[in-house]
C-alpha cells in the first residue's frame, strides 16, 4: 500500500473529504497554465521537472476550485498518481469536452483526468489508461413533468446534453433505431448546470452519469431517473501516448490502485456517504437548508474553530438530533438543536438547553469530548463514527460492543465491524454477558449513517 493510501486512512481530523491531508501534501493549488514542452515529454523528464500536466473539467465530482487547495474525486485520484511518481500534479481547466480533448491531442498536458466514458469514437482517437469507475448513462427527468419511460417515448421530448460528451454519441446511436429522435447540445464541462436547468423546468430531461445523477438530487430532490439508456460503462483516463513510459506507469499504478483499496476509498469518500434514495427526507432536508439553517449556520461555524470538526459536521448532526428545531424535546427529557441531556449541558457549562448557541457550542463540546476519548487504536474517520455512536447510545456500550467484536473475532477498531456488532447489543444472548447491558444497538448505526448523508448534502448545497 502507497504512502498516499496510509495517508487517506489514517487522517488526522475528520472532514468532508478524508483527503484534506493528502491534497495538502501532493495538490500544487488551483488551475495554471502549464509550460507545455515543446516536444513529446518522457516519464523521466516529468519526473526531473517535478510536473504532472492534469487536464481537467470544472464540476463536483471533478474539480472544484477552492480558497485554498482544489478539491474533487479526479483531484485526489491525480494528486495520489503524481505522488506516487514523486512529482506535484498542476490542473488545467479545460471549458468543454472537446477543448479537454483537443488539448491533449495536441500535446498540451500529460493526462485527462475528467471523468471521461472510454467510448469507441474516443478509443480510436485518444489512448485510454485502465478503468477506475463503472457508470450508467441515465435520462434525467424533472417530477412531475415529461419523464419517459421507453425508448419510443424519446421522441418529441425537450432533451439537452453537454456537447462532445458520450452522451451523444449514446443518443446518435439510439437515433439509428429511433429517427425522430433529436436534442439540443450546451458546451461545458460538466452536466451539473443542465441538471440544474431540468430541476427549475427549463428544460425537459437531460442525460448524465448515474453517480452525477446520484449526486445532483441530493441537491435537487425533485430529479428522477426516467431510465437507463445504457449499461454499464468505464470511467478511464484519456493520456498522451507519446509519453515515453507513462503508458506503463499507469497502467501498474491503477492495478495498485484497485488491490491497495485507494479506489473503493475514494468511492467512500465521494460517494457512499450517500444511502438509499428517500425523496420525502431529501425534499425536506433541502427545504430546512434554505429557511432553517441561516439562522444558526454562524453559530455552527464558530463552535467549528474550537473542535476538529468542520461546521457541516455539526449542522449534520444536529439536523439528525433535531431537525435543526431548537424546541425540539424527547420522551426522555433531552432538548434542543443538539439534544442534549440536563447533564451532559451541566458537564459541557451549558445553562439553558433551548438557546440554539449554547446548544450547539455544548453539543460541539461533548462530542469533541467523546472523540478524545475514543480508544487511540481507532483512527481516521472511524474514529469520528465511533464518538456519533457514543453521543447516541453512550460511550459505556461502545467499549460493550467493542468487547463484542473481539469475541466475534471482528476487529474492534473498525467502524465497518462495529456497525456490524451494535445491533447484537439488543439480543440477550450477548446483552447479558456485558456490562452495560441492553441497547437499542441499531440505533447508532442509523445515527452515523444519516449524519454522514446529511453531511455530504450540506456539502453538496455548497458546490
Amino acid at each position: 500500500m502507497t504512502d498516499i493510501v496510509r495517508t487517506i486512512r489514517s487522517g488526522l481530523r475528520p472532514g468532508l473529504s478524508a483527503f484534506t491531508s493528502l491534497v495538502a501534501l501532493a495538490a500544487c493549488g488551483g488551475a495554471n497554465t502549464a509550460t507545455i514542452p515543446s516536444e513529446p515529454d518522457t516519464l523521466s523528464l516529468i519526473r526531473e521537472r517535478g510536473e504532472l500536466i492534469i487536464l481537467t473539467l470544472a464540476g463536483p465530482t471533478s474539480y472544484i476550485e477552492g480558497s485554498g487547495a482544489a478539491s474533487g474525486y479526479e483531484v485526489d485520484l491525480a494528486n495520489a498518481f503524481a505522488s506516487e511518481l514523486g512529482v506535484s500534479a498542476r490542473f488545467r481547466v479545460e471549458a468543454s469536452i472537446p477543448e479537454l480533448l483537443e488539448a491533449l491531442e495536441a500535446g498540451e498536458g500529460h493526462i485527462a483526468a475528467a471523468g471521461l466514458t472510454q467510448t469507441t469514437g474516443r478509443a480510436e482517437r485518444l489512448a485510454f489508461a485502465p478503468a477506475y469507475k463503472a457508470v450508467t448513462e441515465q435520462l434525467v427527468c424533472r417530477r412531475g413533468g415529461p419523464s419517459p419511460t421507453r425508448r419510443d417515448g424519446l421522441a418529441g421530448t425537450d432533451i439537452q446534453v453537454l456537447e462532445g460528451s458520450s452522451y451523444e454519441e449514446t443518443l446518435i446511436a439510439l437515433q439509428a433505431q429511433h429517427p425522430d429522435i433529436s436534442w439540443d447540445s450546451a458546451p461545458g464541462g460538466s452536466a451539473m448546470p443542465l441538471l440544474a436547468a431540468v430541476d427549475e423546468g427549463d428544460i425537459a430531461c437531460t442525460v448524465s452519469d448515474s453517480h452525477l445523477v446520484d449526486f445532483a438530487r441530493r441537491r435537487h430532490p425533485e430529479l428522477v431517473v426516467a431510465q437507463n439508456l445504457t449499461g454499464e460503462q468505464s470511467l478511464a483516463w484519456a493520456y498522451d501516448a507519446r509519453v515515453e513510459g507513462l503508458d506503463s506507469a499507469l497502467a501498474s499504478w491503477f492495478a495498485q490502485a484497485h488491490s491497495s483499496g485507494l479506489l473503493e476509498a475514494l468511492d467512500e469518500t465521494w460517494f457512499g456517504q450517500f444511502g438509499d434514495y428517500d425523496y420525502v427526507d431529501i425534499a425536506r432536508f433541502v427545504r430546512r437548508v434554505d429557511d432553517r439553517l441561516p439562522r444558526y449556520r454562524r453559530w455552527f461555524e464558530d463552535a467549528a474553530e474550537d473542535v476538529p470538526f468542520e461546521w457541516e459536521l455539526l449542522a449534520a448532526q444536529a439536523y439528525q438530533e433535531s431537525h435543526w428545531d431548537p424546541d425540539a424535546v424527547s420522551a426522555t427529557g433531552v432538548r434542543g438543536l443538539m439534544m442534549l441531556t440536563l447533564s451532559t449541558a451541566e458537564r459541557v457549562g451549558i445553562d439553558d438547553r433551548t438557546d440554539p448557541r449554547q446548544s450547539i457550542r455544548g453539543g460541539a463540546a461533548y462530542l469533541d469530548d467523546l472523540y478524545a476519548r475514543v480508544p487511540d487504536g481507532v483512527t481516521g474517520e472511524d474514529r469520528l463514527w465511533f464518538a456519533l455512536a457514543a453521543y447516541n447510545v453512550g460511550m459505556g456500550h461502545m467499549y460493550d460492543a467493542r468487547r463484542l467484536a473481539e469475541r466475534l473475532g471482528r476487529n474492534k477498531d473498525s467502524w465497518d465491524d462495529l456497525a456490524a456488532t451494535l445491533p447484537l447489543l439488543s439480543d440477550p444472548e450477548h446483552y447479558s454477558t456485558l456490562r452495560y447491558g441492553y441497547a437499542r444497538g441499531h440505533e447508532p448505526v442509523r445515527y452515523v449513517e444519516k449524519i454522514r448523508e446529511y453531511r455530504a448534502m450540506l456539502a453538496a448545497q455548497d458546490i
